[in-house]
């Protein structure tokens, strides 16, 4: 199975800080696979790096056998891990505005899960929650039909009754062609979905193995083993 996503030697400094310091990975398609360290341990900037939104100081990174450009940006769909919506529209006009940008848009699909939710297609962004405002970023960006979902930190700011329904959004909104790399702290979370595991730290991978390798070969669940290896 060709990869989807690798990188070799991948390196990024800003200034005298390492960011990210000689990655090497191997991502395939039909994996959900979980970018998990502490904060500062080089999460985002390798997902910006995979988005075209940083250039890498040395190394690469090749999307689909291709290096980030405009080519790999029609396959890849981003969820930041911040606030991106303008205050000035409502959820309606944020699908037109989806379905007109992007051709893999299934406007179909993003309202049903908006209705799931109970967020109505008139609401005005500005008078979101903040909660409420990363689900619906959450749910646009899972309403492509893309290869590659990076997602950095899609439940951290929702309540914990709205997490099961994210996380069940992610895994039936993905097909054996696709690939999902989420970058989260919140392990016992997303444990439950995620196929493969990276734990990355001051730059550094410590650990890429499949979920169920790294239980067998512990004992432990994802979770635990992960506090102990981060533990101060």
């Amino acid at each position: 199975m060709s990869n989807i996503l690798e990188c070799r030697n991948l390196t990024k400094k800003f200034g005298p800080v390492t960011a990210l310091d000689s990655v090497n990975l191997e991502l395939v398609p039909g994996r959900i696979v979980g970018l998990l360290g502490p904060n500062g341990s080089g999460k985002t900037t390798m997902i910006k790096l995979a988005a075209r939104l940083l250039q890498p100081t040395s190394g690469e990174i090749l999307i689909d056998g291709m290096a980030p450009g405009a080519e790999s940006k029609e396959i890849i769909s981003y969820l930041p891990d911040r606030d991106f919506l303008p205050d000035y529209m409502n959820v309606e006009g944020l699908l037109g505005f989806y379905q007109d940008f992007y051709e893999d848009f299934d406007r179909e699909r993003a309202v049903g899960m908006l209705e799931n939710l109970g967020i109505d297609l008139s609401m005005g962004l500005k008078k979101m929650s903040k909660g409420t405002r990363e689900k619906v970023q959450l749910i646009l960006t899972m309403s492509r039909r893309a290869r590659i979902y990076l997602l950095d930190e899609p439940i951290a700011g929702v309540d914990p009754a709205a997490r099961d329904y994210i996380l069940r959004t992610i895994i039936s909104n993905y097909d054996e062609e696709a690939m999902v790399l989420i970058s989260t702290h919140l392990i016992s979370d997303v444990e439950s979905i995620l196929d493969e595991a990276i734990f990355i730290r001051e730059g550094r991978v410590l650990l890429f193995d499949s979920c169920d390798a790294i239980r067998e070969r512990t004992g432990k669940s994802l979770d635990t083993y992960f506090r102990e290896t981060f533990a101060y």
